[in-house]
């Protein structure tokens, strides 16, 4: 899966964030429904311009950003 043929990011649109080529969504809002229990088909159904595969690419996105080491494992709380 070739992320960069659906996740762009310009600088005019969402002050440059990651976005679902050809739209307004952006990756941080997808991983956000799928942080709060929604499923494909949830996403799909309420977002019709998304694809299976613009989900994908998502997904592996967000796993090229943590192999490059751009995000970083949440910081253990002291007891």
């Amino acid at each position: 899966m070739n992320w960069k043929e659906f996740i762009i990011s310009d600088k005019d649109v969402l002050v440059g964030k990651p976005i679902i080529k050809g739209t307004r969504i952006s990756v941080e809002h997808i991983i956000g429904l799928l942080a709060q229990g929604w499923n494909e088909a949830q996403i799909l159904e309420s977002y019709p311009r998304l694809t299976k595969e613009s989900l994908q690419a998502v997904f592996s996105y967000i796993q090229d950003c943590i192999y490059d080491g751009l995000l970083f494992p949440p910081i253990k709380k002291s007891a």
